[in-house]
């Protein structure tokens, strides 16, 4: 059924700074004159590439294998007879779930003592074993909900985490938003859509904002919990960011749950600037200018995870 192994990797910030400064020595050369520890951007690209290539070794005598960076991520054509091996930190994981149509995804943390990794269950020792259970069938998967954008021309985009839809420097989007039968002109600091794996990140920072404003100027404790979202939730959840009452704008429609039934419509009116991007990416992004119209709902496809 599976026919090769197809390796996602990414940069360290060692070699993002050798691609700044040209060479390791003019990186070091900056780094230390600012007062920073260059030994520790170099344990790391050290570690990042010892993990990776004790992963190769394991993973060499199941089915071929295939390394991509993640930057050719939105160029590549995964093939259905791929199992997908990622190999970074949590964001690695959001980066090539949305590039994926069904093909098992089996996240691996190049360093369990400095990576947290939410989305990484598995460590390179484990990653050979995890493997050959996907190749025998024998692995349980998680289903996980994505977002999608999509435009009136016919262009989309996913979204593991979340979607901003907005001016790309995030002031003054101007747009109609339609969504529960209701519809009025807003000018805000953009749209943030979010699923319930990325509940818990820039979401969460809309909550935190609104909590810290009810502490300092309400007239008596109070508290706006989160949606409590879990992974394979079948619907999203989507915040106006700072929407400014005028004339010609309102903010009578500022959040809401977005479900198969029930999607989100933005039409922009931003001559220039406006875009759409997913998980943070900023420059993979749909054009979202004056005549773009954007529907927002539930992706068809999920990510899935392997975690056992």
């Amino acid at each position: 059924m599976y026919e090769k192994i197809v390796i996602v990797t990414r940069k360290t910030r060692l070699e993002g700074l050798i691609e700044r400064f040209n060479t390791r020595a003019q990186a070091r050369f900056y780094i230390e004159h600012s007062g920073g520890n260059f030994a520790l951007y170099e344990q790391e690209h050290e570690t990042y590439y010892t993990a990776l290539a004790e992963l190769r070794r394991g993973l060499q005598n199941l089915v071929k294998i295939q390394v991509i960076e993640r930057e050719f991520l939105p160029n590549f054509l995964f093939a259905d007879s791929d199992i997908v091996v990622a190999i970074g930190i949590d964001g690695q994981v959001v980066n090539t779930a949305k590039y994926l149509d069904g093909q098992p995804l089996v996240a691996v943390n190049p360093d369990p003592a400095h990576i947290d990794g939410i989305l990484l269950p598995f460590t390179v020792a484990q990653a050979p074993a995890v493997v050959r259970r996907v190749l025998s069938g024998q692995v349980q998967l998680r289903s996980i909900t994505m977002a999608e954008a999509r435009l009136n021309d016919g262009q989309s985009l996913l979204a593991f985490n979340d979607l901003y839809i907005g001016m790309y420097n995030h002031v003054s989007s101007r747009y109609r938003i339609q969504f529960g039968g209701r519809e009025e002109r807003h000018s805000s600091s953009g749209v943030l859509v979010s699923t319930g794996a990325g509940s818990t990140g820039w979401l969460s920072s809309l909550f935190n904002m609104a909590n810290g404003l009810l502490a300092g100027f309400g007239q008596e404790p109070a508290r706006l919990e989160r949606p409590a979202l879990n992974w394979e939730t079948e619907h999203l959840v989507f915040v106006v960011r700072e929407p400014f009452i005028s004339k010609t704008s309102g903010a009578g429609i500022v959040c809401g749950t977005v479900s198969r039934e029930q999607p989100l419509i933005l039409e922009s009116a931003m001559a220039e600037g406006g875009v759409i991007f997913s998980d943070g990416v900023a420059a993979d992004y749909l054009a979202f200018n004056a005549g773009a119209i954007a529907t927002i709902g539930l992706a068809a496809r999920k990510t899935n995870l392997v975690i056992r």
